[in-house]
């Protein structure tokens, strides 16, 4: 958070499978509200279209296990939201499967100024677990990008 307070940018969130750890870890940060504009925790597929603007030919063709959904809820809680920075999460925490795709498959996307990436994840152990790394992962990539951007 320092990061972005540091150059008076501020930041959304987006999540699906972390279902708000994403945005709780980032209040734990004293004064996390000088940068942190909100989240959205869009768990339905539905709402990942109806809410953050995910097309839904996409969902209905890949389902929301998917890089372009990732970075596409990103864009939009960014948008939504009003904020420089967005992340979002999308994925499988378990215990089974979904959509074909297996326990572990986890997309975090930013978007920000200069554009959208999405990460691939395959992470291991239990749903815990998955969830947790999926969340330091992203925070990571935020991280990453600013200290890349100059910040």
């Amino acid at each position: 958070m320092a990061a972005l307070r540091a150059r008076g940018a501020t930041l959304a969130v987006a999540e699906s499978l972390t279902g708000g750890l994403l945005a709780a870890a980032l209040v734990d940060v004293p004064g996390a509200s000088a940068a942190f504009r909100g989240s959205v925790t869009a768990y339905a597929t539905e709402l990942k279209a109806a809410v953050l603007g995910v097309d839904e030919g996409l969902l209905d063709v890949h389902g929301p296990v998917h890089p372009v959904v990732a970075r596409q809820m990103a864009e939009g809680v960014r948008r939504l939201l009003g904020a420089d920075w967005a992340l979002a999460t999308t994925g499988v925490a378990g215990p089974d499967p979904q959509d074909g795709r297996p326990v572990g498959t986890v997309y975090v996307a930013l978007a920000g100024p200069a554009g959208t990436e999405a990460l691939p994840l395959r992470l291991s152990g239990g749903r815990d677990t998955i969830r947790r790394e999926s969340v330091e992962a992203a925070l990571g990539l935020l991280l990453r990008r600013l200290a890349a951007d100059g910040g």
